[in-house]
């Protein structure tokens, strides 16, 4: 039972985290951040499998409002703002149109309150500033089920899809890269490929919509685009060329339009092939493991190092900025350095100086303002940066908040945790909860035990 308490919580922080974007950050959207950032270095290619019925209008759980199922962080963006609705873990829906369908029922008969958590926003500010927001999520035992059941229809249709490919004579194709023609069964030309090409998309048994599968490579090979960089070239024996000496006969195992491709993809949602083989219960040998060195990126520009100690240097050096005489002269604790780094962050990515406010076309601008005006030091008063909002990294890959450490008395053994929140302080308080919340009688006996 406690275990499901602290899913309960986790889920709403992150409910939280969401929040924070939509309503803390300025209304108009070219100020916003609607999506975690990321230092070029280790960009990753994401997104959802592409999938055949992605042209069907999906409806709104509570209103008449449609979209079409390409647009789905669009009808997302609707029941966040006209209804303070949040559905928990996306990705992991199965069939969303067909999980939305079901919700629109459920809740034309019975409260939105039966069903969803009830988070109460500025909860200690004025009456007339606070909301009530909604969080859907699989802790409430009809909705895990109901992702269950559509996870399983999922996989039912793709193992007969897949059966059907097996038993297709009817198959005709010709090679991707010559004119051999191929009858009746498909692994024969997958075997072609791979054996006379050095090209394999895999074995024909992990594979499933096939014909859409050989279609998709088709068209980019006519488009003169190489399968594996996507680079594309004037002609097919530039193209052919190019795929010969660089050796990218395979396709891009990171571009995840392939990914509906194959039948592993199905097994567990949320999870690509990659991570699926990864979980072997063999034991792992960790004698040969080695750290990868963290690269911390400076501040005002592009410069990365190795070490803490040196990017702490070039940033003096280069621009003059001090973040350790700050950390002493501020007094600042280790929740308000990381606070003042995500708020120096975020200014310097929507091109505003973080000291006077004046807002600049280009980031080179304002880091230059910054550098002639004489702004670097000056940090703007604690009431300005140290918010709730900071603590969340502008880019979640940054290095620099990890080499961040404790002021002398914190290192010398003060108890700090007491200045620690460990939510934001809008969350709901558990009295709230019990009313409200679908785990009313968990938190009532946990109440109770404790």
């Amino acid at each position: 039972m406690p275990r499901l308490f602290y899913l309960h919580i986790f889920y709403i922080f992150l409910f939280l985290i969401f929040l924070f974007c939509c309503l803390c950050l300025p209304v108009g959207g070219q100020d916003s951040i609607l999506e975690p950032l990321c230092f070029p270095e280790q960009l990753s290619a994401s997104g959802t499998p592409a999938s055949s019925d992605d042209g069907c209008m999906v409806s709104c759980i509570l209103c008449s409002h449609l979209a079409p199922l390409t647009d789905k962080d669009g009808l997302l963006k609707h029941l966040v703002l006209d209804h303070k609705l949040v559905i928990a873990d996306i990705k992991l829906i199965a069939d969303f149109p067909k999980y939305m369908l079901y919700w629109k029922k459920r809740f034309a008969e019975q409260p939105i309150t039966d069903f969803c958590s009830v988070i109460k926003t500025n909860s200690e500010g004025p009456a007339e500033l606070q909301e009530n927001y909604f969080l859907l999520c699989d802790v409430l035992p009809e909705d895990r089920i109901l992702r269950e059941q559509l996870q399983q229809k999922r996989l039912e249709e793709v193992l007969d899809q897949q059966q059907k490919e097996r038993d297709d004579t009817d198959f005709k194709r010709t090679c991707l890269f010559c004119n051999e023609e191929f009858n009746k069964n498909r692994s024969l030309l997958l075997n072609h490929m791979a054996k006379d090409h050095s090209f394999s998309i895999g074995l024909p048994d992990n594979i499933v919509y096939c014909t859409e599968f050989l279609n998709t490579l088709e068209r980019k090979l006519d488009n003169m685009q190489c399968l594996y960089c996507e680079k594309t070239f004037r002609d097919k024996t530039t193209l052919k060329d190019h795929m010969r000496k660089k050796q990218h006969r395979r396709i891009n195992a990171n571009n995840h339009d392939y990914d509906r491709f194959y039948v592993i993809n199905y097994l567990e949602l949320g999870k690509t092939w990659e991570e699926v083989q990864s979980e072997d219960d063999r034991e792992l040998d960790w004698s040969d493991w080695q750290a990868h060195p963290v690269c911390a990126v400076c501040l005002f520009c592009e410069q990365q190092e190795e070490t803490m100690e040196k990017i702490y240097t070039h940033m003096q050096k280069a621009h003059g900025f001090d973040l350790h005489k700050l950390k002493t002269d501020l007094n600042l604790k280790f929740y308000q350095q990381v606070k003042l780094v995500n708020y120096i962050r975020r200014e310097l990515h929507q091109c505003r100086c973080y000291s006077c406010q004046e807002k600049f076309k280009a980031r080179a601008d304002v880091v230059q303002h910054i550098l002639e005006s004489g702004h670097l030091m000056q940090i703007p008063e604690v009431s300005q940066w140290d918010q709730p909002q900071y603590y969340f990294p502008t880019y979640e890959n940054d290095a620099l908040l990890t080499a961040l450490s404790d002021s002398e008395s914190e290192s010398e053994g003060t108890d700090c945790s007491s200045n620690v929140p460990v939510f934001p302080e809008d969350i709901a308080n558990l009295k709230a909860i019990k009313q409200n919340s679908v785990l009313n009688k968990l938190l009532k006996d946990r109440g109770d035990s404790s």
